[in-house]
């Protein structure tokens, strides 16, 4: 098939999914074309290294001014200020001439659905127009929404509470609008189809997983762990991953130190807040922050920690930690949208004192530890491949593709 790929942001091993879908979807013989704005170096250079990869690509240089007068534009409007903060006119022109060439056209996030509904409203009557499948990830409004009522900041709130009105419609109208849309587990359906009429929306949403790269994140041979070592990682500047490490390091590691004061914690991930940063002042705890290779981090820990507090979707840093043979303790949230198996592939623990109580028992017992990670890599080879994953995303294209013409 020849597919062309429209996303927000250039595709990295950090913004997994496009990453590994154009890797797998080339790898498997289609023409995947790539049209996608770029922000900074890293994003250029990024989008470079996917070149040999694409029968064609279009870039276009969206620098941080654009995108917060893309969302002034916004305010007056119904519109989302995700579904405008991306947008750029020059990228849409040249992705709507590339549809024509394309047999679908898959449409990654909120933040790039106007590039979908620029294609669709750009279609000639009575030609061959390709399918587009939107790929929400997500449910944004569902986010907002938890995020809302997490949040602590009352500016915060207030922005959650105005942008999930305006998320809840957009996302309702988008449903509508496309052949298919795409969620990463069946939690993001249910939200999505809640939002407005089941029949006639449960059957234009498929659940498509994230995967994790099981070539890439491996454990390490041989297989070397720190003593008493914590690894909490995911994009740092991401809001419900801040919250995550600062509600762990402020709520549960002094309950574990108080029994093993030799525990340390180390945060990786991009960009991480002021928040986070000034955590690295706490007793044993370590802020990495940005990492040219995550891997050596979650292969030498005793444990990762996923006490994440809100969130949708699928939780990669679960995956990836898993995929490394690294035993996991999550969260409920974090758990809530894999079917891995509690107490044989991870450990769920709710709250701060359940929390500590499975890391301090896991530390006191290491062939407990090494079970748990051997299981959790045997469950994301069998469920979260990205190949087995792409397969599925090939069906939901050819049944669009099918039904259209």
């Amino acid at each position: 098939m020849k597919i062309l790929f429209v996303v927000p942001y250039a595709p990295t091993r950090v913004r997994v999914r496009p990453y590994n879908l154009i890797r797998a979807l080339v790898a498997r013989g289609h023409e995947v074309t790539l049209a996608a704005p770029w922000v900074t170096e890293d994003d250029r250079r990024a989008l470079e290294d996917l070149r040999p990869l694409c029968s064609q690509m279009a870039v276009v240089h969206l620098p941080t001014w654009r995108s917060w007068l893309n969302c002034l534009r916004a305010l007056p409007t119904r519109a989302p200020l995700q579904a405008a903060y991306s947008w750029s006119g020059e990228l849409a022109r040249s992705a709507a001439a590339l549809a024509k060439q394309a047999d679908v056209v898959h449409v990654e996030h909120l933040r790039a659905s106007a590039y979908a509904l620029a294609i669709r409203s750009g279609r000639a009557a009575g030609a061959s127009n390709p399918p587009i499948v939107w790929d929400s990830v997500d449910c944004i409004s569902l986010l907002f929404r938890q995020a809302g009522r997490h949040s602590k900041d009352p500016l915060r709130r207030v922005f959650m509470h105005f942008e999930t009105s305006r998320t809840e419609r957009e996302e309702l109208r988008l449903v509508s609008a496309f052949e298919r849309t795409l969620v990463t587990s069946s939690l993001d359906k249910q939200a999505l189809v809640g939002l407005g009429d089941a029949d006639s929306s449960t059957e234009r949403i498929s659940v498509v997983p994230n995967g994790v790269d099981l070539n890439y994140f491996r454990p390490s041979d041989p297989i070397e762990r720190e003593p008493a070592t914590l690894v909490l990682s995911g994009k740092l500047s991401y809001h419900a991953n801040a919250a995550m490490v600062t509600g762990f390091v402020r709520e549960v590691l002094p309950l574990i130190r108080l029994r093993r004061p030799d525990v340390r914690v180390c945060e990786v991930g991009k960009d991480p807040s002021r928040e986070v940063l000034a955590l690295r002042h706490e007793p044993g705890v370590d802020v990495a922050g940005t990492v040219p290779d995550l891997r050596p981090f979650l292969q030498s820990a005793t444990l990762a920690v996923a006490p994440i507090p809100y969130g949708v979707g699928i939780q990669n840093k679960v995956l990836e930690a898993m995929a490394c043979a690294t035993p996991v303790v999550a969260s409920p949230q974090a758990a809530s949208a894999l079917e891995a198996e509690p107490d044989r592939d991870f450990i769920v623990a709710d709250g701060a004192q359940a929390t500590a109580g499975a890391v301090l028992g896991l530390l006191g017992e290491p062939y407990r530890r090494a079970a748990l990670g051997w299981a959790g890599r045997r469950y994301v080879e069998s469920r979260h491949d990205w190949g087995s994953i792409v397969a599925r995303l090939e069906d939901t294209y050819h049944e669009v593709i099918r039904n259209g013409r």
